[in-house]
């Protein structure tokens, strides 16, 4: 249920509302505008709907929500969310490019990967130091010592860092490194790491599942939001359909739809879901004019000797190119890189 306030409805109108939900068992999220508040209500249903809060002081309406997710979509707010880290950004006018390697190999790697993305425009350094692989006998990442190069490399050239949280039981560890916590396709509908990913005060970057509907990306983005933790990033990387020469189908329609649907940035990762370094620049650019806040490209000093996933990495200097070619495109749709 919504419950929506009267244009500059008073604080006590607002406070008798949250009062009187939370004595009839319920949570009240706020969504606070400059003009309007809406308060989202999560609880037993029938027991809320006898309150009648139609009447109360300063309600405008209430809104009854069937849907499975509230605190995401736009009936609950509806301008756009903006994560901000540090002197970068998702949403709000600027492209985020989040940039790096699929896993974080050794400190000279990082260290020129790290100045690299810097130099070319790039606002967010990613690296994977725990690895998911589909095989048990390969490369599984460097873990602890990983997130201390990550870090240093950022810190260094003064970029935010970026990497995937595998396990709930690695999150507190994780987040001590990292500034934003990825939830990698896998673990999309690991709610037991989402709950506890909402009581961390980290931004989360949140993949869709290989098969995962739009409902069902909404769905796991709520288990976050409803844990207190607002600032939520939703990735595009791709779907597992029947076609085989991409890795991935990327679904850029699903992209535009999710703007209609919730206020939470979106970004798109052409890398997992083309598996193809030569489409990653076209893809880029179909997801700029899809209207995405931000793309998220793996870089290699040398992707033919990458431990993982070496095919969808750029080197650096294909990446420097595609970052000039980008800019007056991004110009074009009204964004910042």
């Amino acid at each position: 249920m919504l419950v929506v306030m009267r244009d500059h409805a008073t604080t006590e109108e607002i406070e008798h509302v949250v009062e009187r939900l939370r004595e009839a068992g319920a949570e009240a999220h706020l969504s606070q505008g400059e003009v309007k508040t809406v308060i989202g209500v999560i609880g037993e249903r029938e027991l809320i709907y006898s309150l009648e809060m139609e009447g109360f002081p300063g309600v405008s309406e209430v809104i009854r929500v069937l849907k499975p997710y509230k605190l995401v979509s736009r009936e609950f707010q509806s301008e756009d969310t903006v994560v901000r880290v540090g002197g970068s950004q998702v949403g709000g006018g600027t492209l985020a490019v989040m940039a790096g390697p699929c896993s974080i190999e050794s400190e000279a790697q990082m260290r020129t990967v790290a100045r690299a993305i810097k130099d070319a425009g790039g606002t967010f350094l990613r690296g994977g130091a725990y690895k998911p692989r589909s095989s048990p006998y390969e490369f599984q990442g460097m873990g602890l010592e990983g997130l201390k190069l990550l870090r240093e490399a950022g810190d260094e050239v003064g970029l935010p860092v970026v990497t995937e949280v595998l396990d709930v039981r690695d999150a507190d560890t994780v987040a001590q490194w990292a500034d934003v916590m990825q939830v990698g396709a896998r673990n999309m509908q690991n709610f037991m790491m989402l709950e506890e990913l909402g009581r961390i005060e980290r931004p989360i970057l949140l993949k869709r599942g290989l098969s995962a509907k739009l409902e069902e990306v909404l769905s796991a983005a709520e288990y976050i939001l409803k844990g207190g933790n607002r600032d939520v990033i939703l990735c595009e990387r791709g779907i597992r359909t029947f076609e085989t020469y991409t890795r991935n189908t990327l679904d850029l329609a699903g992209v535009a739809a999710l703007k209609t649907l919730t206020h939470l940035p979106i970004i798109v990762d052409p890398s997992h879901a083309t598996g193809r370094r030569d489409l990653i620049a076209p893809m880029c650019r179909a997801a700029i004019a899809t209207g995405a806040d931000g793309i998220m490209v793996e870089v290699h000093p040398d992707p033919e000797h990458a431990r993982c996933d070496g095919p969808q990495s750029v080197d650096i200097p294909a990446f420097t190119a595609m970052m000039v070619a980008l800019k007056p495109l991004a110009a074009l749709e009204g964004k910042r890189l």
